[in-house]
């Protein structure tokens, strides 16, 4: 908007007037200041003088005319000095202010030019910007109009500005506005759009917007105005609303002429609709119900060899063991897993076929003590691994049911109540209840929210919480506790409190007849050649084939590491540096790291590589032939522990050697 000012600009000559003033100020100043200085000497002459005559030693009375002649003559410098002096003050007093005036005026001028600078700025935006931009004060006067307003109403530059809103418009257009102005006034953002025709007869669509001015006290002092030009928008919103009037009309009049034949055919239509819903349900269900069953049977593949191999394990370590008393509680614990594990293969692969009928629980009566105590022993070491305490509360009573399926049941369980406890411990007891027996696991982990305590017994679903040093499964743990539950006739009940814990318990009915005792075979001691003093490491993702594992090799003389994860084994030895003669990994490792690509990356920064042996449970080809190139010997579970120790034999022979043994086994074998 326009801008004029008489202050002068940086830079510029001071106005003639405050420049002659500064000028005779400076010479007053100077002659004040050379009249200082004569007076100064005067004064210190008289007193020269007046001092000299009192040491001549003249006549006293001519000394007094002298004394009083002079001091009178002090007394009228002193005083045309005192004067000097009081007219020089005056001059700077002077001086400073016309210092002070003209800085003013060099700031007030300074201000001008920026203030000229960012209108300048402003309208250069504001005349590109494609719209109508304007600026009325509170009398509805033009303060400010860009480029495009004033090209819009044919007026030459400038010269809006001043004029009022009835001296630029016509009557007619100022009625049409006139509301809209006022709700403006009143402190009312506003919008609307009507049809102009300026004075070149052009015709447009324009939509309107005025904002109001307001000062800090909330006045409204004037009105922003913002015109955009929405012609073709318009235009083009008409055309569409025509075509979808013509459509319509051209679908009413198409539907009137179908509406006969539709109501002939609803009738058939209607009826195979529901035929179709039935046979997509039917579909859904049969795809819904393979699709369980395949997911199934392919996570259960790998859970269940993962016991077996750990019970091969054990039972590898007891075969080492010498003493008879050692042997005795070994046998027990480690036959009756590997029995149980056994049992838990064939059990869990006909999991699938329970919907069909085909399982069918064989009940008898057995001793409770026969399950709990091994199960008790069992879950003791992998708690402890977890750094948690299996509190066994030990029962003798006769239960009857199927002791396989019973004890997949608590099983799962217990694993899952280590599973989701950090700290504390975990109870395994029972409690009677009339002419049953509750079978109860409590732990002291997070807990499970009342909504969700129906949800966890349903397929592949788990906890959010687990530890993280756990395989997290698939959530298959309940779902087949519920369906054994079911063949077996058992009632499982749960109770939870987020962040105290969980109890889980299955009620089996009590038994009057004793179970017949079965014998527990005896087992074999094998060699230990090349075994003695060899540095093995083991790396799995499983606690209890790491305990397993170890149980195992430590029997066999050798010096055993095991980690669950690449990041474990690093924090107990130098994965780079430390001595190793063997390195024994399983290929399914957690967070989808393989053992194939973490044994590459070991001996990738070591001068001199690990012998592998790569276990799994994978018999595809292409992991063998993966396995193949990269040097390794490959082993199928479950492990047995004759050809474990044949493989580290020889794998240890080569490495001490440099070279694969004569008749031996190559370092890219397969081992069944």
């Amino acid at each position: 908007m326009a801008c004029t000012s008489t202050r002068p600009l940086p830079g510029s000559p001071l106005p003639e007037d405050a420049r002659l003033g500064r000028t005779e100020l400076l010479a007053e100043l100077a002659r004040l200041r050379g009249d200082n200085h004569k007076l100064a000497r005067i004064n210190a002459a008289l007193i020269e003088r007046i001092e000299s005559g009192v040491s001549q030693g003249n006549d006293p009375y001519t000394t007094f005319q002298h004394s009083v002649v002079l001091a009178e003559q002090v007394r009228e410098r002193t005083d045309a000095l005192n004067q000097a002096m009081a007219e020089l003050r005056a001059s700077n007093h002077l001086l400073i202010n016309a210092r002070l005036r003209a800085e003013t005026l060099r700031r007030e001028q300074a201000a001008a030019q920026k203030a000229q600078e960012s209108e300048r700025w402003i309208r250069l935006i504001t005349d590109h910007v494609p719209a109508l931009i304007g600026y009325l004060n509170a009398d509805l006067v033009y303060e400010f109009t860009n480029k495009v307003y004033e090209q819009w109403y044919c007026w030459p530059p400038g010269m809006m500005l001043g004029q009022s809103l009835r001296e630029v418009h016509s009557e007619q257009h100022c009625q049409r506005l006139d509301a809209y102005v006022a709700r403006a006034l009143a402190g009312e953002s506003v919008t609307f759009e009507f049809a102009e025709t300026n004075i070149n007869n052009q015709e447009r669509y324009m939509l309107r917007s005025y904002v109001p001015n307001r000062l800090a006290t909330g006045e409204v002092v004037g009105i922003f105005v913002l015109i955009r030009d929405i012609t073709e928008r318009r235009r083009t919103a008409e055309a569409l609303h025509q075509a979808y009037q013509n459509l319509e009309q051209r679908v009413a009049q198409r539907t009137s002429e179908l509406t006969a034949l539709n109501d002939q055919l609803l009738k058939e239509i209607d009826e195979r609709r529901r035929m179709e819903t039935r046979l997509r349900e039917a579909k859904r269900e049969a795809e819904q119900a393979n699709l369980s069953k395949t997911k199934f049977l392919a996570a259960v593949s790998h859970d269940l060899l993962q016991p077996l191999n750990a019970a091969r394990l054990f039972t590898g370590a007891l075969l080492e063991r010498r003493e008879p008393q050692a042997n005795e509680t070994l046998v027990r614990n480690v036959s009756n897993s590997l029995e149980d594990v056994e049992n838990l293969l064939g059990t869990l692969v006909d999991i699938s076929k329970l919907d069909a009928g085909v399982i069918k629980a064989d009940i008898a009566p057995f001793a409770l003590s026969e399950l709990l105590d091994n199960l008790a022993a069992e879950y003791t070491e992998l708690a402890r691994s977890e750094g948690l305490e299996l509190h066994f509360i030990g029962c003798s009573a006769l239960v009857h049911s199927d002791i396989q399926l019973l004890a997949r049941i608590l099983r799962n369980l217990l694993s899952n109540a280590i599973r989701y406890t950090y700290s504390g411990r975990v109870v395994l007891g029972c409690r009677r209840q009339h002419q049953r027996l509750s079978i109860q696991v409590w732990d002291s982990g997070m807990g499970i929210a009342e909504e969700r305590l129906e949800e966890i017994f349903q397929e592949f679903k788990r906890g959010d919480v687990q530890r993280r040093d756990q395989d997290r499964g698939l959530g298959l743990g309940l779902a087949i506790v519920e369906k054994i539950a079911g063949i077996l006739g058992h009632r499982i009940s749960v109770k939870s409190v987020p962040g105290k814990g969980s109890m889980f318990a299955v009620e089996v009915p009590l038994s009057a007849t004793a179970p017949k005792t079965l014998p527990v075979p005896s087992m074999s001691e094998p060699m230990l050649e090349r075994l003695q003093g060899a540095r093995v490491w083991v790396l799995d993702n499983d606690a209890a084939i790491c305990a397993g594992m170890r149980t195992l090799l430590e029997g066999w003389g050798c010096q055993v590491v095991t980690a669950l994860s690449e990041q474990d084994l690093a924090g107990q030895v130098d994965n780079y540096h430390a001595e190793a003669d063997l390195l024994i990994a399983d290929y399914h490792l957690d967070n989808d790291q393989n053992g194939v690509d973490a044994v590459a990356r070991i001996n990738a920064r070591r001068g001199r590589p690990i012998p592998a042996l790569m276990i799994t449970a994978n018999y595809s080809n292409e992991l063998k032939q993966q396995i193949r190139e990269q040097g390794h010997t490959l082993m199928h579970k479950p492990v047995r522990p004759m050809k474990l120790k044949t493989a580290m034999s020889h794998l240890l022979g080569k490495g001490r050697r440099g070279q694969a043994p004569d008749g031996g086994l190559s370092a890219s074998s397969c081992i069944d």
